[in-house]
C-alpha cells in the first residue's frame, strides 16, 4: 500500500484579465420585437400600480420571470437598475417555476422611482426600435449596431441601456408578484424577503408583535397561527418560505434484546471529543464516563425511558462503536463525546433546536466535529432550503466546524420510491451520510436527494443496518439492534474526527478524503441511477483505506485559499514513461462557501470551478474532464447554464472529476516538460466577498499499467520545489498522543 502524500507550495494568483463584451443575444435567437417589449412594459405597469397601493414596506418586490435556468451574467441588467450598482444587488429571492421545473424566477426588491425609471426605459426602446428596425431586432442589427446613425438622445435612452433591455427581453418571460403560502394550521418558521425595513419594525407595521427570541436570522422568525393569519391578509407577497415548526422525528427501526454478557471499557485518556446533538443520554451506561452530558431541553417537558434511547444509542457507536460491532472496526480507536439534548424521542421544535444549536458550537470552540443524527420526517423544498439547514450552513461557514447529519428514513409503512431526505439533510456545508446494506445497495428506508434540484444529498453512504442484518448499539436497557441512518452516520463521523484531530488535516482537506474514498474509479450505468440515494458512494470500512491506496496508485492532498479570480500551479510533476502518462486520474474539491437561504435555489454565494491536467504545448491546462467553462486561452465557449451545473457541477461546493479506468485506457501524450497544472476559477454570485475561500483538494493517479512510481512522483516534486510529507497513520498517532501527555514539572 502507497501513504498518502501532503504537497505543500506556493500557489499564484491573478485576477480576471478580461472584461466581458458587448453583450448580444444568442445568434441563433428569435429577433426581439416591440409587441414583446409591449407586453413586459404593461405587466411592470400593473405592478407600480399594485405597489403604489402598499404601505407595508418602502418599495416593490417583483418576480422576474425566465425563459430557463439563467446564468448570472444573463440576469437583467437594463430592466429594474439604479443606474449607479448591479441589479443583482436588489435580487432578494430564487426558485424555480413550479409548473415548469428548471426555468429561473428571481424576485427583486426595488424601490417605486427604479420601477418608474424601467417603465420609461421601455416606453423609449419600443419607440428607437419601431422607428429604426421596423418593430424588430436580431442578432446581426444588435452586433453592427455601432455602424448605424442613431440619435440617442433624441429617444433619450443611452446605447448600453438599449442594448441591456434588448438582451433582457430575450431572457425574460414576464414580471408578477410574489405568491408563496403558509400553513395556518400550526406554528411555522417563516422566512421573508430581505428589504429596507428591520424584521421587528416590519411585523409591527403588519400588527404582529416579535421578540428577539422568536428571531433566527434578519429575515426568519418563528409565528403562531393567528399571527401567520395576519402576515397572509396584509402582506403575503413578503413570505419567502414556510415550514411547520414542530416536527416528528424520522424513525428507525430497534429490535431490543437482553444480553447477560457486561461490557467493560478503559477509563478516557486524552481521546478526541466529538460533538453530539442528539435526544438525551443515559449515564448509567457502562461507557459514560466516556460522555460529558449537558441537557438542553427545559424541564417543565415531560420526559419518558425512551427520550434517552436514541441519543445513548448513537454516542455508543462513537464512543465504543468497533468493540460492539468488531466487524465494522475502523481502525480510529476510542473517542470521547461532549453530548447535548436537545429533543425528546417524538416531536421537537425546529426552531428551538437550532437556537440551541447555534449557542452549543460557539460555546465549545474546541469541538471541531459534531453528530447529528436527528431529522425531520418532512420533506424538504424544492425551491428553499430548509431554515434548519441554512442555519447549520451559516454556523459552519462563521466557526470552522463540520457537522456529519443522517440523511433520515422513510418510515416502514411509507412505500414511497420519490421520498426526498428532511431536514437538516439538505444541509450544503455538512457530510450527509444516508445508509447502505451489507452489499452496499440502497438500504430500503433509503430517501433522495438532490437539493434544489442539484446539489448532490445526500454526500455518501455507509452500512446503516436493514431488514434483518442490525447495527449493535447499546441503549440504557442494554443491548439493541438497530437500522438507519442515525446509526450509519457516527461512523463517518469517527472517520471525520480521525483526520482532523489526530492526523491533523484542515476540515476541507478531511470532507474532501471522505468522498474522494467513496467515490470508485469504475462507473456504471447504475451509478447515476443510485447517486441520489447512496451520493458519491459508500465510504470505507477501514481509515486505512480512506488514507491508503494500492501500490499502483498516488493520491496526494493540497490545501489553499483562493483569494483572486484565478489560484492555479503550473508545477506539477507526473510521472512519464515513453514520452507519455501512464495514468488515469481523479480529483476531489471541497470548500465551504458563504450560502444565503434568500437566494432560494441560488442558495451558494460563492463557486469554486476546479480544472486538473496536463499543460499543452500552449501553455493551457487540458483538464481531464473537458471543462470549458473559463478557458484561459481567451475564445469565447458557450455552455448554457443548465448544463454547467449539470455536468461541471457549477455552484455546487463539492467537485469530483475523473477520467473513467476502463480495459480501453491509453497513457496520454506527455507535452514538453510533462508538466500538469491544477487551477481553481473563483466566481461570485452576487457581491464581491471580502476574504479568500479556503479549499482541500484530494489528487489521485492510477498507473494503468500496475507499476509503483510514487518514489519517482516524490522525486520530482521536490526537485520542482514542493514540500512533500507523507502521512504515516503510526508516527501521526505517536505526535498525538505525545501531545496530550501532561508534563509534571519538579
Amino acid at each position: 500500500m502507497n501513504d498518502l502524500l501532503q504537497l505543500k507550495g506556493a500557489f499564484q494568483q491573478r485576477p480576471h484579465s478580461s472584461k466581458p463584451g458587448p453583450r448580444n443575444i444568442p445568434p441563433k435567437a428569435h429577433k426581439i420585437t416591440s409587441k414583446k417589449l409591449k407586453s413586459l412594459l404593461s405587466e411592470l405597469r400593473e405592478l407600480k400600480d399594485y405597489w403604489t397601493k402598499q404601505s407595508v414596506i418602502d418599495g416593490c418586490l417583483i418576480d422576474v420571470c425566465y425563459i430557463d435556468v439563467i446564468a448570472k451574467s444573463n440576469r437583467i441588467s437594463g430592466f429594474l437598475s439604479s443606474g449607479g450598482s448591479s441589479v443583482n444587488e436588489s435580487v432578494v429571492g430564487a426558485r424555480f417555476a413550479e409548473e415548469e421545473q428548471r426555468k429561473h424566477i428571481i424576485t427583486h426588491y426595488v424601490g417605486d422611482a427604479v420601477v418608474g425609471n424601467t417603465i420609461k426605459n421601455i416606453q423609449a426602446c419600443i419607440k428607437l426600435l419601431d422607428e429604426n428596425f421596423s418593430g424588430h431586432i436580431t442578432y446581426d442589427n444588435i452586433d453592427k449596431l455601432k455602424e448605424r446613425d442613431i440619435d440617442y438622445e433624441r429617444y433619450g435612452i443611452p446605447k448600453t441601456t438599449f442594448v441591456n433591455i434588448i438582451v433582457d427581453t430575450h431572457y425574460v418571460k414576464g414580471f408578477k408578484i410574489p405568491e408563496n403560502s403558509a400553513n395556518t394550521a400550526y406554528q411555522s418558521i417563516i422566512t421573508i424577503y430581505k428589504t429596507n425595513k428591520d424584521i421587528r419594525a416590519l411585523m409591527s407595521e403588519i400588527g404582529i408583535h416579535v421578540d428577539q427570541g422568536k428571531i433566527l436570522s434578519p429575515t426568519t422568525l418563528l409565528l403562531y397561527p393567528n399571527e401567520i393569519k395576519l402576515l397572509l391578509q396584509k402582506a403575503p407577497y413578503l413570505i419567502a418560505m414556510a415550514t411547520e415548526d414542530l416536527t416528528k422525528l424520522s424513525l428507525e427501526d430497534v429490535v431490543s434484546s437482553e444480553s447477560k454478557s457486561v461490557m467493560k471499557i478503559d477509563p478516557p485518556n486524552g481521546e478526541p471529543v466529538i460533538g453530539v446533538i442528539d435526544t438525551l443520554f443515559d449515564e448509567r451506561v457502562y461507557f459514560s464516563e466516556w460522555v460529558e452530558f449537558k441537557k438542553m431541553i427545559s424541564d417543565e417537558i415531560p420526559i419518558e425511558p425512551k427520550d434517552f434511547d436514541h441519543g445513548t444509542s448513537v454516542s455508543s457507536i462513537i464512543v465504543d462503536g468497533p468493540s460492539i460491532n468488531p466487524d465494522l472496526d475502523d481502525g480510529c480507536g476510542r473517542f470521547r463525546v461532549r453530548h447535548f439534548g436537545v429533543a425528546a424521542q417524538g416531536q421537537y421544535s425546529a426552531f428551538s433546536i437550532m437556537k440551541n444549536i447555534e449557542e452549543i458550537v460557539i460555546s465549545n470552540p474546541d469541538i471541531k466535529v459534531w453528530n447529528l443524527s436527528l431529522g425531520a420526517d418532512r420533506e424538504v423544498n424544492k425551491n428553499f432550503i430548509s431554515p434548519e439547514a441554512s442555519a447549520l450552513d451559516r454556523i459552519q461557514y462563521e466557526n470552522d466546524v463540520i457537522f456529519v447529519i443522517a440523511g433520515t428514513n422513510k418510515r416502514d409503512n411509507d412505500t414511497s420510491s420519490e421520498k426526498r431526505v428532511g431536514p437538516p439533510a439538505d444541509s450544503i456545508n455538512s457530510i450527509v451520510v444516508n445508509s447502505t446494506n451489507k452489499d452496499g445497495k440502497p438500504a430500503s428506508y433509503s430517501r433522495k436527494g438532490p437539493i434544489l434540484s442539484f446539489f448532490t444529498k445526500p454526500d455518501v453512504s455507509f452500512f446503516g443496518g436493514d431488514k434483518d442484518d442490525f447495527i449493535r448499539v447499546c441503549t440504557p436497557t442494554g443491548e439493541s439492534f438497530c437500522s438507519g441512518t442515525s446509526y450509519a452516520a457516527p461512523w463517518v463521523t469517527r472517520k471525520v474526527a480521525y483526520l482532523i484531530e489526530v492526523l491533523g488535516f484542515s476540515r476541507e482537506v478531511a470532507k474532501a478524503l471522505i468522498v474522494d474514498a467513496a467515490a470508485e474509479w469504475h462507473n456504471t450505468a447504475s451509478d447515476f441511477q443510485v447517486a441520489s440515494l447512496v451520493g458519491f458512494g459508500v465510504v470505507p470500512k477501514n481509515i486505512n483505506s480512506v488514507i491508503q491506496v494500492a501500490d499502483d496508485e498516488i493520491k496526494f492532498v493540497i490545501n489553499g485559499t483562493a483569494e483572486k479570480w484565478d489560484t492555479y500551479t503550473y508545477n506539477l510533476p507526473i510521472p512519464r514513461h515513453n514520452e507519455a502518462h501512464p495514468f488515469v486520474a481523479k480529483a476531489t474539491l471541497c470548500y465551504f462557501p458563504k450560502c444565503s437561504i434568500n437566494q432560494g435555489v441560488d442558495y451558494t454565494d460563492t463557486e469554486l470551478d476546479v480544472y486538473f491536467g496536463r499543460i499543452d504545448d500552449n501553455g493551457k491546462i487540458k483538464s481531464i474532464n473537458n471543462n470549458i467553462q473559463s478557458p484561459d486561452d481567451g475564445e469565447k465557449h458557450y455552455v448554457y447554464e443548465g448544463r454547467a451545473r449539470e455536468f461541471y457541477r457549477k455552484w455546487d461546493n463539492v467537485k469530483h472529476i475523473k477520467k473513467v479506468f476502463t480495459e480501453k485506457v491509453r497513457a496520454l501524450k506527455a507535452y514538453k516538460d510533462g508538466l500538469w497544472g491544477l487551477s481553481i476559477k473563483t466566481k461570485d454570485r452576487l457581491v464581491r466577498r471580502s476574504n479568500g475561500v479556503n479549499f482541500g483538494l484530494v489528487i489521485t493517479l492510477k498507473e494503468i499499467n500496475g507499476v509503483n512510481r510514487i518514489n519517482d512522483f516524490i522525486h520530482q516534486c521536490e526537485l520542482r520545489g514542493w514540500l512533500v510529507n507523507r502521512i504515516d497513520i503510526n508516527s501521526r498517532v505517536e505526535i498525538y498522543n505525545r501531545a496530550q501527555e501532561t508534563i509534571k514539572f519538579d
